[in-house]
């Protein structure tokens, strides 16, 4: 059986290459996974002569010149960039030399070079990041955090079939519980766009819950939580510039600071460290800009999980059932 490989975009997040290179070698070192660390082949080399095993792990590189910045239009700096870290990485797992794409950097160009190398599910319109959150009752999958700003209800309607099956892979959810984001727990709340969406997801072959109010967003109700790329975003940034905040104000109390560690650590990113974009017609991955060395291993070891685990196969089974 053929190795798996994890085609890695060395030049993306704000630390790359440093931390990119960093954490692939933690990953290929505790968990045997193949790397192949994607950008210009002089400044990886320079970053893995830093460790004295890196030789003897299953990890390569591959000459890619050039790179997305995060200032660029991805549309334009795609097509102007042939040599792209993020295109030729995308490149790698549309030929069959690895089995994931991962990136840390420009989300967009990220999007746009996996959705051009690897095309969409047919029954797929718009793929979709899925991230997970933290729910008093464990995690929930939040579909979609930013890849689609403006939708049609039909595509709530997708992101929903794809969140469920993505939470039976990733959370282990049989029967997962999907919910609408909205201002309120009635049919009636929301937008146009809301409450449309609210009657394809009940028509849907899904275990449909309604509604679910913003302030329910991690009370566990949900195991999906479906919304827009530009609701999901801002969710999120929300939810992370509160952990910021408080994080600030524990630390100055150190009896109250064991038990934030504790919060914060089930809230960290870097526990899970990528989201997948589903509906590609292949495994591809986006992580935070401000990705660590620990966030960047554990984005390669889900992308690693979700190939053993037959992610796409399994979106295209539920989807195509559906």
């Amino acid at each position: 059986m053929k190795a798996v490989t994890i085609a890695v975009d060395a030049m993306g997040g704000d630390l790359a290459p440093g931390a990119v290179v960093a954490g692939a070698l933690l990953a290929a070192r505790e968990h045997g996974i193949h790397v192949a660390l994607v950008g210009p082949a002089d400044r990886i080399r320079a970053e893995l002569a830093h460790d004295s095993g890196a030789a003897a792990l299953p990890v390569t590189v591959v000459d890619a010149p050039e790179a997305v910045g995060m200032e660029e239009r991805p549309l334009a700096a795609l097509r102007r960039k042939p040599g792209a870290s993020v295109r030729v990485a995308a490149e790698m797992v549309a030929r069959g030399d690895a089995q994931a794409v991962f990136s840390a950097g420009h989300t967009g160009a990220t999007f746009l070079a996996a959705h051009t190398a690897l095309g969409v599910l047919p029954a797929v319109d718009r793929p979709a990041i899925a991230v997970l959150i933290p729910t008093r009752s464990g995690s929930a999958v939040l579909v979609d955090a930013g890849a689609n700003l403006v939708c049609r209800p039909e595509h709530l309607v997708q992101f929903g079939r794809m969140g469920a099956a993505y939470a039976r892979v990733a959370l282990g959810r049989t029967h997962p519980a999907v919910g609408l984001l909205s201002i309120g727990e009635e049919p009636g709340k929301g937008t146009d766009l809301v409450r449309e969406a609210h009657a394809g997801l009940a028509k849907a072959p899904l275990n449909f819950i309604g509604n679910l109010d913003a302030r329910e967003l991690f009370s566990g109700r949900a195991d999906v939580i479906v919304c827009d790329g530009f609701t999901g975003n801002v969710a999120l940034k929300v939810g992370e510039g509160l952990v910021d905040m408080l994080a600030e104000l524990f630390g100055r109390d150190p009896a109250s600071r064991e038990a934030f560690d504790r919060l914060r650590h089930r809230i960290d990113y870097a526990e899970h460290g990528a989201a997948p974009l589903l509906g590609l017609a292949g495994l591809a991955l986006v992580g935070h800009g401000r990705s660590s060395a620990r966030a960047i291993h554990s984005a390669v070891a889900l992308a690693a999980r979700l190939v053993s685990e037959h992610l796409v196969e399994k979106l295209s089974d539920a989807l195509g059932a559906a």
